[in-house]
C-alpha cells in the first residue's frame, strides 16, 4: 500500500473507555490536530454527543470531504457490523451500540471499526516493524523476506493482533488473537492479564516487597526504583519485571508456535524493555523438561532474536542460503535450513501504530467495496 501517493482522507477516532482521541491522516501521515474528550461511559446521551462533537471539530480542520471514519475499540465488539458490545469501561453501551450505523447516518460517511490492538498489528505491518525487519535484510543481501507478525501490546491489558500477507486476520468471531485469556506461567489458575498488565506489575512488586496492592507505586515509578533512578525496593522492582516477563514470554511462544513470525511490543510498558526483555528472551529460549528418551526439547523451533541486541541483529541479517544440487541433474537450487524469529520493540509506538492501521484499514476496505 503506497500511503504517500494516496490523497484519501480518513478521520479516525481511538475510542479508550476513559478518552477519546480524534484526527485525521492523508498519505500516511497526521492531518488534524488531535482532539481529546471524555469518554462518558456510564452515560450514552454524553459519550455519543462527544463523539459527534470530536468529529466535528476534526471536519473543521480539513480541506476537502474525507472518505471514511476508522475507529479503534477494544473488545468485545461485533466489528464487521460496527456494533460496540459489552465494554467494561463503557457500561452504558452494554447490550449493544450500533455505532458505525449512527455515524454513517450522521455523517453520510462508511465506517470502520476494528479491535485496537488487531489495527496496531496492522499499522505495525504495513509501515512498522515488518517493513523495517524486511528492509535490514534487504540493505544487508539477504534474500529472506517476512510477510506476516505478532503485534503485542503491554499496557492496561495485555494485547495481540494479528497480520497475515498483509490482511489483518480477525477471526470468524472477531476474537483472534486473545492472548490475555492464556494460561498464566506463573500463576496458572490465573489468566496471563493478570501479570502482564500494569495492575499485574503493581501486584507483583506489592507482593514482592510485602505492602498493600493499593500502597504500591505506578509501573513507572517501580521501573525507575529497578534501575535506581529513585528510592524504593529495588529488588522487588527488579523482581515483578522478571516476574511480567516470564508470563509474557510464555504466552508470545505460544502464539509464534501457531504463527512462525516476527513479533513487536508496544504500548505503555514496553519502554521497560531494558529490565523485562533478557528474561522474556530467555523464556521463549528455555527447553522443557527431558523427555522419556531422555533429550532436551526446547520451547520453539526457530532461533529468537533481538533487534535491539546488536549482537542478535548481526545474527539474524546473515544469510545462511546455500546452493545444493538436485539429485541426478546438474541443476542447484538455493537452501536456507535456517529458522529465525526476530523480536522488538516498537518504533511507531502503539498509538501511531494504532491511528495508522485505522487509516490503513478503510483505504484497503474502500478499495475492496
Amino acid at each position: 500500500m503506497n500511503f504517500e501517493k494516496d490523497y484519501r482522507i480518513i478521520m479516525t477516532l481511538d475510542g479508550g473507555g476513559t478518552n477519546f482521541v480524534f484526527s485525521a491522516f492523508q498519505s500516511g501521515r497526521q492531518i488534524a490536530d488531535e482532539y481529546r474528550l471524555d469518554a462518558c461511559g456510564d452515560d450514552l446521551d454524553k459519550s455519543m454527543n462527544n463523539i459527534v462533537e470530536g468529529f466535528n471539530y476534526v471536519l473543521k480542520q480539513l480541506d476537502k470531504t474525507p472518505s471514511a471514519i476508522s475507529i479503534a475499540s477494544p473488545g468485545p465488539a461485533d466489528y464487521p457490523n460496527g456494533i460496540i458490545g459489552d465494554l467494561g469501561n463503557l457500561p452504558a453501551y452494554r447490550g449493544g451500540v450500533a455505532l458505525g450505523s449512527f455515524l454513517k447516518n450522521k455523517f453520510g460517511l462508511p465506517v470502520f471499526i476494528n479491535n485496537d490492538g488487531d489495527l496496531y498489528a496492522y499499522g505495525e505491518g504495513l509501515a512498522g516493524f515488518l517493513p523495517y525487519i524486511n528492509k535490514l535484510l534487504s540493505d544487508a543481501g539477504n534474500p529472506k523476506r517476512y510477510k506476516n507478525l505478532i503485534g503485542i501490546t503491554l499496557g492496561t491489558g495485555f494485547g495481540c493482533g494479528l497480520f497475515i500477507n498483509g490482511e489483518l486476520y480477525r477471526g470468524d468471531n472477531s476474537m483472534a488473537g486473545e492472548i490475555w485469556l492464556l494460561r498464566n506461567r506463573i500463576s496458572p489458575e490465573e489468566f496471563a492479564e493478570e501479570h502482564a498488565s500494569i495492575r499485574g506489575i503493581r501486584r507483583l512488586y506489592s507482593e514482592a516487597a510485602g505492602i498493600e496492592y493499593s500502597d504500591a507505586p505506578s509501573p513507572k515509578e517501580i521501573y525507575e526504583i529497578a534501575v535506581g533512578k529513585i528510592e524504593g525496593n529495588k529488588s522487588a522492582a527488579i523482581e515483578a519485571y522478571k516476574k511480567m516477563a516470564r508470563v509474557v514470554g510464555d504466552a508470545i511462544a505460544n502464539v509464534v508456535t501457531i504463527m512462525d513470525c516476527p513479533v513487536v511490543i508496544g504500548g505503555g510498558l514496553a519502554g521497560a524493555s531494558q529490565l523485562f526483555m533478557p528474561f522474556l528472551l530467555d523464556e521463549m529460549r528455555s527447553y522443557y523438561k527431558k523427555t522419556s528418551d531422555g533429550a532436551r526439547v526446547k520451547r520453539l523451533m526457530a532461533q529468537i532474536y533481538y533487534i535491539g541486541n546488536e549482537e542478535d541483529l548481526k545474527n539474524f541479517l546473515h544469510n545462511e542460503t546455500v546452493e545444493i544440487n538436485v539429485y541426478g541433474t546438474n541443476e542447484k537450487v538455493n537452501y536456507d535450513a535456517s529458522k529465525k524469529i526476530a523480536v522488538g520493540i516498537s518504533q511507531l509506538g502503539a498509538s501511531k501504530a494504532i491511528a495508522l492501521g485505522a487509516y490503513a484499514f478503510a483505504l484497503n476496505m474502500i478499495d475492496k467495496q
